[in-house]
């Protein structure tokens, strides 16, 4: 029904372009976003009529007369009645404050067991009209020990057009991501383009480049046997999940979710 709705709204389609060397699992379907995946969330947030502030980076949580207090890195601290959190497990081991005696010995060996893959994503953009001479819109590398995946952005998501420029999208290998992950970002922008180079001869140079380092890329090992979230504290309110708790894909995302609406609505 998640994928249905999505479809309706046009927030998803299905993958119909071409893509060079994916494994496909039997009954399973591929999806994309054509406004890239932040539209699914930016959607999911449009239908809860929630007041949403962003860049505000949370350091710490405690208990104060019955609330939770949390402070951020800016800005004062802030009073609710639930708190979830749902970003990378090894970030929720980092805030300050009463969560780091809340959470028990228990929980805090299996949230220590979870970890996941790094990786780096590079954007190259261009001027509209220009033309990527490949015959797939997104390709993956089995062969090259810094490249695992290629896409021709606008061709995947089937919104070619001759007023957008198009983009390539290029994802390294986890190993490469792991050996480089506190190298400088201008250094490995530079081994990835070289790479891309002998890949692509032909690849027209861009207007522009953007260059990620993406720490915490997909888990590789998830919470083990766990429903898709945990309890920290019962009263007041304060849970985690997300793919730390299930796996890295949207099945993965919605199977926490639905976990988590599950256990916070006593509370309201």
């Amino acid at each position: 029904s998640f994928y249905e709705e999505l479809v309706t709204h046009g927030v998803l389609k299905p993958l119909t372009a071409p893509v060079e060397g994916m494994v496909v699992r039997e009954g399973s379907r591929n999806f994309v976003a054509p406004q890239g995946i932040s539209s699914v969330v930016k959607y999911y947030l449009e239908q809860s009529g929630a007041d949403v502030s962003y860049e505000q980076q949370v350091t710490g949580i405690s208990l104060r007369d019955g609330r939770w207090e949390v402070s951020r890195k800016a800005g004062p601290p802030e009073h609710f009645d639930v708190v979830i959190l749902t970003m990378p497990v090894p970030q929720i081991l980092q805030l300050q404050g009463d969560i780091v005696s809340i959470i028990n010995e228990s929980q805090k060996q299996q949230l220590e067991s979870v970890s996941y893959s790094s990786r780096y994503a590079l954007g190259l953009f261009y001027e509209a009209g220009t033309g990527i001479g490949v015959p797939w819109a997104a390709r993956y590398i089995a062969d090259n020990p810094c490249l695992r995946f290629i896409s021709i952005d606008n061709k995947k998501r089937d919104i070619e057009s001759p007023e957008v420029g198009p983009s390539v999208v290029v994802h390294t290998t986890v190993t490469f991501g792991s050996e480089h992950l506190d190298s400088d970002p201008a250094e490995v922008q530079q081994i990835i383009l070289s790479h891309l180079q002998m890949i692509l001869p032909s690849l027209p140079q861009p207007s522009s480049i953007k260059c990620q380092r993406w720490r915490y890329s997909q888990v590789t090992r998830a919470v083990p046997n766990c429903p898709g979230q945990m309890i920290l504290h019962t009263q007041p309110l304060l849970i985690c999940g997300g793919d730390g708790f299930t796996r890295s894909n949207f099945d993965g995302c919605i199977e926490s979710a639905m976990s988590l609406a599950e256990a916070v609505k006593p509370h309201l």
